[in-house]
C-alpha cells in the first residue's frame, strides 16, 4: 500500500486562517448534526505492538456500504518515530466554533490532532485534500509539550469554542498531576496549562463540559508510572488508581467541586454528557470495583447548583474455570466485564457501554437517565468467550468491545478491541488479533453486528475510531435542539 510521506511545504492551516464561510459539518444543535448526511470514511488510530520495530499508523477505512471498496483500508499514513503508541485523537474544530461566547465560524474541521500517549509528541494531519491522502503538516514535540504545560501523555482530544482541549495524565517525569492544556486553534501551539486553580485534583483522564452551565469535568485513571507496565495489583488494590469525578469552572479555569464515588471503584474513565445543552446530565464508566469484580456506569447530573452520582448500572464478574483466566485473574475464578468505552447517541437516548473483559457491546435506553433499560447485547470475543463475528464463524476472536463510536444518525456503531499494550499483553497474554466492526442500531433497541464489515490486521492493533464530518463523541452543541 502506498504511504504517505511529511511534506515540507508550508502548513494549510496559515492559508485557512481567512475562510470565512462555516464549514457544513458545524451544526447548531445535536438534531440537525442527526439529519446530516452519513460518514464515507471511518479514521482509525493502529498501533505497532511492540513498540519497536515499526512505527504507529493512521488507516482510512472505506464506511460506505455501496462503494466496492467497503469494508477496506483505503489508505494508510505510516508515522515517522517509533514509540507514540497513539490514543484519543480528535478534530481541530467542531460545532463548538458557533458558541454565542467564543464565536470562531470560520474554522474548518479539517486536521486531526493525534497525539502518543507513550511518547507525548502530538501529529497534526490534513484530510482535507481527500480522505485517501492523509498528511502531517505539524509535528509537536514532546520538549515542547513538557515545557509550556508541565504535562506529558496527553490523551483525550476535544476542540472548544476557544482552543483545542486536550488531557494530560501526569508530569514528565511519571508521577502527578495530570491536567489540561490548550493548543491554538489556528496555528497548533501550545499555549499552556488550563487550570488557574486545581484545587485538590491530582489524577487526570476524560473530561468533557455543558457549555451552556460554564462547567467542565473531569475524571481519573492513575499517573503515567502506575500504567505504563501494565496495570500495577498493588496500587489497585490499595484503592491507588482514580476513583473521583471534578467539577470546574469551565471560563475561570476552576475547581468547584469534588465527587467521590468511593475508592471501592476504580478507574473512573470515560465520560458523555448530554448533548443537549439545557440539560445537566451524563454517564461515567467505571473499570472495576474491588468488593466484587463488578463494573458501574454512573449518571451524574445537577441538582440547586450542586453536582452529584449515582450509580445507575452494574454489570456483574462471571465466574470462570481458572485454566482459561490470564495469570492476573486466575486467583479470582472470575471474568470481570472491564468497562472501557461508553458512549451517548446525539438524541440522547441511547448509551452504549463496551465491556473488555467480558466480550459483550451493552445497549441501554436512557431515555429516562436515572432508570436505563437495557436493550440488546452483542457478544464478540472476551476473555473467556471468544466468540466469532459472523463474517469468520470458525474464528475464535480474543479481545473485546473497547472504543466505541456511534455515527451522528445513530443507525451504526463502530468498535475496535485494543486497550493500551502492556494492558493488552496482561488481559489477552495470547496476543489479540486486532478486529475493527461495525453493527446496525435499530429505532427498537436491537442491534446487529453487520455480517459483511470485519477489519483485522496482522500488523497493528487499532484503537480509537473518528468518522468523517464527526460522531457522536466529537462535537458538542450551544443551542437548544
Amino acid at each position: 500500500m502506498p504511504q504517505t510521506q511529511h511534506s515540507d511545504r508550508p502548513a494549510p492551516f496559515r492559508q485557512s486562517r481567512f475562510r470565512w464561510t462555516t464549514d457544513p459539518t458545524f451544526y447548531p444543535t445535536a438534531r440537525l448534526a442527526m439529519e446530516a448526511p452519513r460518514e464515507h470514511f471511518a479514521y482509525v488510530a493502529a498501533l505497532a505492538p511492540d513498540r519497536k520495530s515499526g512505527t504507529d499508523a493512521m488507516l482510512v477505512v472505506d464506511v460506505d456500504s455501496t462503494s466496492p471498496s467497503y469494508d477496506s483500508v483505503v489508505s494508510r499514513l505510516d508515522l515517522p518515530n517509533i514509540g507514540d503508541e497513539l490514543h484519543h485523537f480528535g478534530w481541530n474544530a467542531c460545532s463548538a466554533a458557533l458558541c454565542p461566547y467564543a464565536p470562531h465560524p470560520h474554522l474548518e474541521r479539517r486536521y486531526l490532532v493525534v497525539p502518543g500517549l507513550r511518547s507525548s509528541r502530538i501529529y497534526i494531519i490534513d484530510t482535507k485534500a481527500e480522505p485517501q491522502k492523509l498528511e502531517i503538516v505539524k509535528t509537536i514535540e514532546p520538549e515542547e509539550v513538557f515545557a509550556r504545560t508541565g504535562y506529558s501523555r496527553p490523551h483525550t482530544v476535544h476542540c472548544g469554542p476557544e482552543g483545542i482541549y486536550v488531557s494530560a495524565l501526569g508530569a514528565p517525569d511519571g508521577g502527578g498531576p495530570g491536567g489540561i492544556f490548550i493548543l491554538d486553534h489556528l496555528d497548533f501551539n501550545v499555549l499552556g496549562r488550563w487550570e488557574l486553580d486545581r484545587g485538590p485534583q491530582e489524577l487526570a483522564y476524560d473530561f468533557w463540559w455543558h457549555l451552556g452551565h460554564d462547567t467542565l469535568i473531569s475524571s481519573e485513571w492513575g499517573t503515567p508510572n502506575k500504567i505504563e507496565n501494565g496495570l500495577d495489583p498493588e496500587t489497585l488494590l490499595s484503592s491507588g488508581y482514580g476513583h473521583q469525578m471534578h467539577i470546574w469552572n469551565l471560563r475561570r479555569r476552576k475547581h468547584r467541586q469534588t465527587i467521590d464515588l468511593g475508592k471501592e471503584y476504580q478507574m473512573v474513565l470515560e465520560l458523555r454528557p448530554s448533548h443537549d445543552p439545557t440539560r445537566t446530565f451524563g454517564f461515567v464508566g467505571v473499570v472495576v470495583s474491588l468488593k466484587d469484580l463488578s463494573a458501574s456506569v454512573w449518571l451524574w447530573k445537577c441538582n440547586n447548583g450542586s453536582w452529584s452520582a449515582t450509580k445507575v448500572i452494574e454489570i456483574p464478574a462471571e465466574a470462570a474455570d481458572p485454566d482459561l483466566l490470564p495469570p492476573l485473574l486466575k486467583g479470582f475464578k472470575a471474568v470481570p466485564p472491564l468497562i472501557t468505552d461508553i458512549n451517548l447517541s446525539l438524541d440522547d437516548q441511547w448509551l452504549y457501554v463496551s465491556c473488555w473483559g467480558t466480550g459483550e457491546l451493552r445497549r441501554y435506553d436512557v431515555s429516562v437517565p436515572d432508570h436505563p433499560k437495557l436493550a440488546s447485547v452483542i457478544q464478540i470475543g472476551g476473555i473467556v468467550r471468544k466468540a466469532p463475528h459472523p463474517k469468520e464463524l470458525k474464528v475464535a476472536l480474543n479481545g473485546g468491545p473497547q472504543m466505541v463510536e456511534v455515527s451522528r444518525d445513530g443507525k451504526r456503531v463502530y468498535f475496535t478491541n485494543s486497550l493500551y499494550a502492556s494492558w493488552d499483553a496482561q488481559f489477552y497474554p495470547d496476543g489479540i488479533g486486532t478486529w475493527f466492526v461495525q453493527a446496525a442500531a435499530g429505532s427498537d433497541g436491537s442491534m446487529t453486528l453487520d455480517p459483511t464489515f470485519l477489519v483485522m490486521s496482522a500488523e497493528y492493533r487499532l484503537h480509537q475510531v473518528r468518522l468523517e464530518g464527526g460522531d457522536s463523541s466529537s462535537d458538542s452543541f450551544c443551542y437548544p435542539p
